[in-house]
């Protein structure tokens, strides 16, 4: 398949592109900008509304990544509507796209998250969970029915993702050196659960999603096993060989960030089972949280 990809440069981009090679596709970027590698291109302009003409000529497949970081910085409310528009113009740009193009893609998987699920304390959640509420929980509506293709012959997947594990970067990334340094600890009391995949299965889920015929709608994006906080911080702290003593209050966190951020990104309970993946046969190959992060981080027994 020729693979169109948004947010190639992104923390699951740089993995997705590698394994489309790997897999003999051909993956191309979809970028406002070049980027220096071999890869080829095609252009887009999220924030001018534009699409250049020929951006969909000859894609078989859409895997769209792109947006901004939803807690890179406090949600003040310009903030709120830059992660807001990345993401639903974005995604209505493409959708827009494949709807006017005389031969759509095959298949669009575009980006979602588990936020749609709100805070829900100790429930198991699956794709058939009603929604929750909140600031994420309504961009991710909006973001998903912008993926809506009118009369499409495109089979369209919205994925809801967890926390990516990786030792690239993201949440992992930013926890290592504190944990690292004997600083870690859990959030509060760390009761509240975090749904978690690794970069590995991220990426072959997706690769998967291509090439099933038959899945549509949206599909968590999450290992079968979440974790609590205080669970994944000892964990963590004992694959790294360090204590994890030193609890974050969360006076602390909202110092920083905000309280809304603080609420529904670091505090939001979220027990997600991946249960349209499972029945359909996807098999996770790092479904084990200290496994998965002992391989990440090459840390064996």
């Amino acid at each position: 398949m020729r693979v169109l990809v948004s947010g190639s440069t992104g923390l699951i981009g740089s993995a997705v592109i590698p394994a489309l090679v790997a897999a003999n596709h051909e993956p191309i970027r979809l970028v406002r900008k070049r980027v220096p590698d071999d890869v080829p291109v095609r252009f887009w302009d999220p924030s001018e509304h534009s699409i250049a003409d020929d951006a969909l000529d000859g894609i078989d497949a859409i895997i769209h990544l792109a947006g901004a970081g939803i807690a890179d910085r406090r949600w003040t409310e310009r903030q709120k509507a830059r992660i807001y528009d990345s993401r639903v113009v974005g995604t209505n740009l493409l959708a827009d796209a494949i709807a006017r193009s005389d031969s759509p893609p095959a298949v669009f998987l575009s980006g979602s998250a588990i936020g749609a699920y709100g805070d829900r304390g100790d429930e198991v959640l699956t794709e058939e969970s009603r929604p929750g509420s909140g600031f994420l929980a309504d961009l991710v509506n909006a973001w998903e029915a912008a993926a809506v293709v009118e009369d499409p012959p495109t089979r369209t997947v919205t994925f809801r993702t967890g926390i990516v594990l990786s030792s690239d970067g993201g949440v992992l990334g930013k926890l290592l050196p504190i944990f690292r340094m004997g600083a870690g600890g859990p959030m509060g009391r760390g009761r509240h659960w975090m749904s978690w995949i690794s970069i590995d299965d991220m990426v072959g889920a997706l690769l998967w999603l291509l090439d099933d015929s038959e899945m549509r709608g949206p599909v968590n994006m999450a290992a079968p096993s979440p974790a609590t906080n205080l669970d994944l911080s000892k964990t963590l702290a004992r694959v790294l060989r360090r204590p994890a003593v030193m609890a974050v209050p969360p006076m602390a966190l909202w110092a920083v960030l905000g309280r809304e951020l603080t609420r529904e990104m670091l505090f939001a309970s979220q027990r997600i089972l991946p249960e349209r993946l499972l029945e359909d046969g996807f098999e996770f190959g790092q479904p084990d949280l200290e496994l998965a992060l002992r391989e990440i981080l090459d840390r064996p027994e």
